[in-house]
This record gives C-alpha cells, structure tokens and sequence, in this order.
C-alpha cells in the first residue's frame, strides 16, 4: 500500500528503479528527489528517510550532502543525514530570491570540487520546481549549460514523457534568465532596497485586489508589504462594468471565455504587443473603448520600500454573489520579478539603473501554486513602475560566488514543520466563500466603481465609492495624496495589509520625504 501511494504521489515524475524511489540524476553528480518522509504519516506517500539515506550510502558512500530549499520545514534533523546538509529555504511555488544564488552555486561547486566522486542531492517538496530552479543554475553557472538545453535536460529526466515540464512556473524561468545573465556578466550581483512607484493596469475587471510583496527573514517568508486602497487608484480611460463575475467563471469553466472585441481604428501593435497613444503617452492593449475593462493607474499614498531587488505583484478577483451573500474569489495570480536585472545590472558591471519599469501580460502572470490556472481573467496587461530606494540603513551590498576554499553562508534551517506552517499561496484558491469581516474589508479596498452608471437613477452602489477619473494636468512627478486620501486609504485596507501595523517613520534617510510613513528597518533583514 505504501509503495502505491509513493507511486501515485510522484506519478509525473520518473522513479529510479534501482532504488524504487522518487529521484533522478540530472547528471552524475547532481541528484534531484521529492523532500523525504522521516515519520508518519509523510513516509508512506514520500521517498522514506531511512531508504534514500540506505540508497545513497550504498551508492556513493559518504561522498553525497543535500542541499534543500524547504521553507516549510524538512521534517527531519539534520543529524539523520550525519549533518551533511546545506539549507537555503524559500517558499513553494516561488523562485529564490536572488541573493541567495551566489551562495547555493559556491556551496554546491566547493563540495563537488573537492574531491572526485562527490555528488549534491537537492530537494524541495516534490523536488521539481526550486530544486530545478538550482539543478538548472547550477548547470549554467558552473558547467557552461545554455538555459535551454539545461532546463531540457532537468524535464528528461525528471519528468516522464507526457507529463509537462520539469520547470514550470514562469517566474521560476525567469530566473533561470536571469542566473544566465549574471554568469555571461562576471557573477556580480548588488542587492538593494526597491521601491514601488506606480503601478498601470489596462483592461482591468471590477472586485480586484492588488498588493506588493516581497522576501523577508532570509527568504523563508513573504511579507506583504502594501494593499493598494480606493483612494490610491485613478481610471485614465474606460470603466469597469458592473458585474458578479460569476458569468465569467461559468464560460471559463465551459472552455468558453469571453473574447474582447477590438476597435478596427486601433493604433498597430508594435513588436512587444503593445500600442502607444500619442495622445497621453500611456502604452496599452486593443481598443481605444475597452469593452471588459479600464485602464488604470494605482499610485501608493505611503512610500512602498522593499528590503531587496525581488518585488512579487499580486492580484486577487473577488466577486459578490447577487443571492446568498457569498464571495467568489475567481482569480489569482501574481508576478516575481528582479530590479537589477530589470534595471541591466549585468550588463553594466553591477551598476543597474536606478529606476525602470517592468511589464507583462495577464497570460504571462503566475498562477495558483505557480500554474498557468488562473481562473478568470482580471486585467490585460500590467506595468510596474519601481526605483532604487537610497536607505542609509539599508545600503546596497555586493555579493559575489564565494572564492574556491572560501567558507560558505548558509540560511537557518526553516523551524517550520508541515503541520504548522500554512503557506499563504496555499490558501489562495478559485470558488466560493462565505462572507467575513476580513474579506469584507478587503473586498471594499479593492472593488472598482463604474462611472458610467454612477449618476444614473438606479445606480447601485458599489462596494465602496469615490473612484476619480485621471486628469493628468492636476498631477505632477513628483505627486502625494492628501491628507484625506491618506486616512481613507488607510481606513480602507484595515485588514488588508499584513504590513498596515509594521510602518513606522524612518529618520535621515536619503530621499525620504518628511512626514510619509515607511518601513522602520526591523522589517529591513541584515
């Protein structure tokens, strides 16, 4: 019966039949395999503890140490593997945060070039996506792999014929860009604080909540840092209409979305899909008059200061039932991407620009455990619009590969055990809710108000009101909400910021406007 379950649990992934367990050699010396079971009841249905240890010592004696990336937790001591054991967590579904790739690669080439023979067993949960994710890096940064036959290379091995590729998510694949990037460049990486300037939707649905995110406590956690309220979002053109959602979640269950209608005076799309209207300069997507959604402009009120170049951007689409007072939550995706690598550090010897933007499509977006199912669609095209944040407390720092004899850092093993952590994209899923004070509130954050019904005698109230069309001549660059705007922001992401109660005024920081409110530099890790 166990073997059964171990069987079905790893059934995309191809089993070692010399050992019946759950692991592959990506090459001779880099073994991929599912995190192992230590007690019950993870031993029936993982790779037993006690049989990959027995396999190993058998194999390669005690040329073999293990590399995991559980921020989870492993589920065993370190003494169970006689201490030959590197951890560098960070959560499922995610890709690394940067920081930590010189290190894995520099911990990694010590061990295997040490002494011939030695192999490094790397594992995460189901030992595919992140322990891919580093197989592949490593494969690139230290054997000249390109990016393309080493990620072939992982999914022929890892996966069985049919059954998808090994590296998946694609932030995960942006990664692996970028460790390609930094290893054509010299390995020099600067890590720095970032900062959200704006965010620009086009095509946005109603009921959508957006907020940014990022690594803290070594990469084993993701904070959310900033949930965008009512009062920091202006429509720059068209409306979103006024509906449940539950329509769209039908026709995308029935393979039958909806398809926007296009307008034949359409500027040409240039090559990256996008068109520019010269008439306000803001890029966007298909029709002048979007039919399913508004373009619009999302401008923090308080400075969003991330501790690291790694910004995730997430979305949510939670919609209202007519009857019965349920919540559909129809959407989730989110979005990891790097400002040095945005900003062309590599190719300018580590000096990366100090501000750029970042863009995608709704199609390119992560979605639920890091799939490409998202549920119903919930914007167009996004662009994020960040800046090098110049922090006395937090300067920028150099990290290079450790030199060869150089002792290496590793992260503390995650206290975590599978039991007790709840990985907070674990608990975003599609369907319905019953209504609660939290998702209330975050409901009336995030809902969007359609102007063209607002005036009208039977308009219905949305979830909250006050949405205001863009006029770009009451703005400037260098813009603030008022004093109002701020408290109503404020009132209207109670609940909805994990990171509403950490802000706290910085003092003597470079560029830090007097008065806005900012992460104090406990949330700041180092």
């Amino acid at each position: 019966m166990a073997s059964l379950l171990r069987q079905l649990v790893a059934s995309p992934r191809v089993r070692n039949q010399e050992a019946d367990l759950d692991l592959c050699y990506v090459t001779d010396n880099i073994i991929a395999t599912s995190g192992p079971g230590a007690s019950y009841p993870q031993h029936l249905y993982r790779n037993p503890l006690k049989d990959l240890v027995k396999f190993l010592d058998a194999k390669h004696r005690d040329n073999w140490a293990i590399w995991e990336f559980r921020a989870e937790g492993t589920g065993y001591e370190d003494d169970e593997v006689y201490g030959r054991i590197r951890h560098y967590p960070w959560p499922d579904h995610h890709p690394p945060p940067f920081a930590l790739v010189p290190l894995i690669m520099g911990s990694m080439r010590s061990w295997l070039g040490e002494k011939e023979g030695r192999v490094a067993v790397v594992h995460c949960k189901a030992g595919k996506g992140r322990s891919g994710t580093v197989a592949c890096s490593y494969l690139m940064s230290e054997e000249g792999w390109t990016p393309e036959d080493a990620m072939q290379r992982f999914t022929d091995r890892r996966m069985r014929p049919g059954f998808g590729v090994g590296i998946s998510i694609p932030s995960q694949r942006r990664t692996i860009s970028y460790v390609e990037r930094w290893t054509r460049h010299g390995k020099l990486y600067v890590e720095r604080p970032a900062e959200v300037m704006e965010v620009h939707v086009w095509g946005l649905r109603n009921g959508v909540k957006l907020a940014v995110e990022g690594y803290v406590d070594e990469g084993k956690t993701i904070k959310t840092f900033h949930t965008f309220g009512s009062s920091e979002r202006e429509i720059v053109r068209g409306a979103i209409r006024k509906e449940t959602g539950f329509a769209d979640a039908a026709l995308e269950a029935m393979g039958k979305n909806k398809k926007r209608e296009t307008n034949s005076s359409d500027p040409p799309l240039s090559l990256d899909g996008t068109g520019k209207d010269e008439k306000d300069g803001i890029e966007r997507v298909g029709s002048d008059a979007l039919v399913e959604g508004g373009d619009v402009v999302f401008r923090p009120s308080t400075r969003v200061v991330l501790p690291s170049n790694d910004i995730n951007i997430d979305f949510e689409r939670r919609n209202k039932s007519k009857y019965g007072g349920f919540t559909m939550v129809s959407s989730v995706a989110h979005v990891w991407f790097n400002t040095f690598f945005e900003g062309r550090g590599p190719e300018h010897a580590g000096r990366a620009d100090e501000s750029g933007v970042f863009e995608i499509d709704w199609d390119a977006m992560d979605g639920i455990k890091g799939s490409s199912r998202k549920g119903t669609r919930a914007f167009d095209r996004m662009a994020v619009l960040w800046r090098a944040a110049d922090l006395e407390q937090k300067p920028a720092e150099v990290i290079v590969v450790p030199a060869e004899g150089e002792e290496v850092q590793q992260m503390k093993a995650s206290s975590e055990t599978p039991a007790e952590v709840q990985d907070h994209r674990l608990e975003k899923k599609l369907g319905l809710r019953a209504p609660t004070d939290a998702s209330a509130a975050v409901s009336r954050a995030s809902s969007m108000e359609e102007l063209s019904t607002s005036g009208s005698p039977n308009h219905v109230p949305d979830e909250i009101e006050g949405v205001k069309p863009y006029h770009p001549e009451d703005h400037h660059d260098d813009s603030r909400a008022t004093e109002s705007d701020q408290n109503k922001g404020s009132e209207s992401e109670t609940g909805a910021s994990e990171s509403a109660s950490d802000l706290s005024p910085i003092g003597g920081s470079s560029g830090v406007v007097s008065g806005v409110r900012h992460l104090s530099t406990a949330d700041l890790p180092g």
